[in-house]
């Protein structure tokens, strides 16, 4: 829902000011508005709507892209990615930009054996990815302590989020940074495993239910979500790195975290890689099971 504007009145535009900066129409930013949540209008004590400078290039982008054959809500969806903060949380930001993602209830076992498989995958196939894992506290990080170590030497980053003390004042080359959780932090109660690799994208994240305090440890239960699709991947890695106050713009975290457009869609390569995904993942699953 719109909110009220800090912003001086004389610096905001009316839609007739957005429709003439932008070259569009004002019966179409009212559809886009209508239909797809953009862009946003901010809304005045009087009840005015109106919107700010920054709008001007954003709907200009959208127009970009949309031009360019890009669907509408691709186009929306990819300008959000790119401009947008990141949300402090994983399960949120993807929650938010790709919400027909399914959710599944699964327990800690469940997501310890995914967890595996996507960390085994990567280190069969991808190529230097920019690794991240949040694990809510720190002894849950010890007893896979040595496995990301490992998993850190092949990667061109690591980090890994928890309650930690303190925070790694710099990564070390072949080493996880470690990132202490603010005791705020919505990440706290969560997990994540994310995969920035241009041949293997997987993100899987999972949000604990509450009410759990009395509920033996490998017991617990979670919300999850995982994906392959490049634009989910890249949005969970920006919103991991916006935690541990990485610069998303400067090296090295540049490379691995460039936007990638909505419509991208795995290739064939991509596509196998999912399939071997998926059947480690079972197998770990059924091996716990036994």
């Amino acid at each position: 829902m719109p909110g009220h504007s800090k912003e001086p009145h004389e610096a905001l535009l009316s839609i007739g000011d957005l429709a003439e900066r932008t070259g569009l129409s004002a019966p179409t930013l009212r559809m886009w508005e209508q239909r797809h949540g953009f862009a946003v209008a901010q809304r005045l004590p009087s009840g005015h709507r109106r919107y700010r400078g920054e709008d001007v290039a954003l709907v200009q982008q959208v127009a970009r892209r949309r031009d360019a054959g890009v669907r509408l809500e691709q186009a929306i969806a990819g300008v959000r990615t790119t401009f947008t903060p990141p949300a402090a949380s994983v399960f949120a930001e993807l929650r938010r930009l790709n919400p027909a993602l399914p959710v599944h209830r699964l327990g800690k076992g469940t997501l310890i054996a995914m967890s595996w498989a996507i960390e085994d995958e990567f280190v069969a196939h991808a190529r230097r990815p920019h690794l991240y894992g949040a694990f809510q506290r720190a002894e849950f990080y010890d007893a896979s302590r040595r496995r990301w170590r490992d998993l850190a030497r092949v990667a061109a980053s690591t980090t890994v989020l928890a309650d930690f003390p303190s925070t790694d004042p710099e990564a070390r080359r072949g080493e996880p940074r470690h990132v202490a959780l603010a005791d705020d932090s919505p990440m706290r109660n969560e997990w994540a495993v994310v995969c920035d690799a241009e041949d293997l994208p997987v993100v899987l994240t999972a949000w604990e239910l509450p009410g759990q305090d009395d509920v033996p440890d490998d017991r617990r239960e979670f919300e999850a979500m995982w994906s392959l699709r490049p634009a989910d991947v890249r949005a969970a890695a920006r919103a991991c790195a916006a935690v541990a106050g990485d610069d998303l713009v400067e090296p090295p975290l540049a490379a691995g975290l460039r936007a990638v457009r909505p419509d991208e869609r795995a290739d064939d390569g991509a596509g196998d890689a999912a399939a071997a995904l998926f059947g480690r993942m079972i197998a770990y699953v059924d091996r716990r099971a036994r």
